[in-house]
């Protein structure tokens, strides 16, 4: 006669322990914000990989840029060699795999190496004394046209077929349709050159020469005063961009049936515009809100030509015509690392405004 034999119970409590564990992390997993995580991390990975091959094969070599702008300084060759090759974050000459790590450890420890034009700052606080002042433009530009824009496009949908609607619709055509540095050169020339009631020359670069950066009232309200061209700037494409689509999501909304039965009810037009129409037409907008940063980050380059604005825009183009390499390859992984971060934050919000979205990502 045989017997069987079960395992101790410590034993088994280990495997249900160890079961429990394995599809719990199965879950998380396949999770739709992990995946998303996920997904972002890939996209940075290969935009920062894209970068390091365009600077690898662009023309010059960093070490000889930086050793002859010291030798023009008063240095000798030899001195000026040895000078840049202590300071340049790799080594030219050595194999490409060998580059590509180093590189990837340098953007892990955010060890961008140094300015070629500025040695004695590392090239990440380079970027970032550029990059809060153009982040502080156009997030404040996307704010007023979140703002602006979500409100008139639902007035106009309300209001659809008015007078208000076809001009409004008509503004936010041409918003959409010119480029902003157009327009804002248009506001340049017309109010400080013909009609002169605009002062363009004090209002360049960030603050007046005098105030001291800090968190006080006198420093942050000069800044703004040095930031409303290049807020309005980035404010008028996104306007009109959200005008026309919040006008378009809310006319939809306004014909779907629980909308209907919410008039039948009786319930208050407020309530029902907050509860029923906003919220729901709000929610294809919001993505764009994202779209819309990576857009205006990316074109403030020319806008801050234009204004003489010293956000990174500014400070990218000047590293390219200086052969700025180690900026320039920061430079644009940095703001491609902020559109991709904002992008994955929109996008789990959202998810968490319309579940919907999950489900439909997972049947997929």
């Amino acid at each position: 006669m045989s017997t069987s034999t079960s395992p101790p119970p410590e034993t088994a409590s280990g495997a249900r322990s160890q079961s429990t564990r394995t599809r719990l992390l199965g879950r998380v997993w396949t999770s739709y914000a992990f995946r998303r995580i996920r997904q972002s991390v890939f996209v940075i990975w290969l935009v920062s990989t894209i970068v390091f091959l365009l600077m690898r094969f662009m023309p010059g070599d960093p070490i000889e840029i930086m050793a002859g702008r010291l030798s023009s300084a008063g240095m000798t060759r030899a001195q000026a060699l040895a000078t840049a090759e202590s300071i340049i974050s790799y080594d030219p000459d050595a194999p490409l795999w060998s580059q590509y790590l180093e590189y990837l450890r340098g953007l892990v420890t955010f060890d961008l190496g140094n300015s070629l034009t500025n040695p004695s700052k590392t090239v990440f606080e380079h970027v970032m004394e550029y990059l809060p002042w153009t982040l502080f433009a156009v997030g404040a530009g996307v704010t007023i046209a979140i703002v602006v824009g979500l409100s008139v496009g639902m007035i106009m949908a309300y209001r659809r077929g008015s007078a208000f609607d076809h001009v409004m619709t008509s503004i936010g055509s041409f918003l959409t349709g010119v480029p902003n540095y157009i327009l804002i050169a248009a506001v340049v020339v017309i109010g400080y050159t013909v009609l002169s009631v605009l002062p363009f020359l004090q209002m360049r670069g960030r603050i007046t020469a005098g105030v001291e950066p800090g968190f006080n009232l006198v420093f942050l309200g000069d800044a703004l005063y040095h930031a409303i061209l290049p807020i309005i700037a980035f404010a008028f494409t996104a306007t009109g961009s959200f005008m026309l689509n919040m006008k378009a999501a809310t006319t939809e909304v306004l014909t779907e049936d629980y909308v209907t039965v919410a008039r039948a009810r009786g319930l208050k037009p407020g309530r029902i515009s907050r509860a029923y129409v906003g919220r729901n037409a709000l929610l294809p907008i919001i993505p764009q809100i994202a779209l819309q940063l990576g857009t205006l980050v990316g074109g403030s380059i020319v806008i801050e030509q234009i204004l003489n604005y010293p956000g990174v825009g500014q400070m990218l183009m000047k590293a390219i015509i200086e052969q700025d390499y180690p900026v320039v390859q920061a430079a644009v992984v940095i703001l491609a690392t902020s559109v991709v971060i904002a992008s994955l934050i929109v996008d789990l919000v959202l998810v968490k405004v319309d579940p919907r979205i999950k489900s439909a990502d997972e049947e997929a």
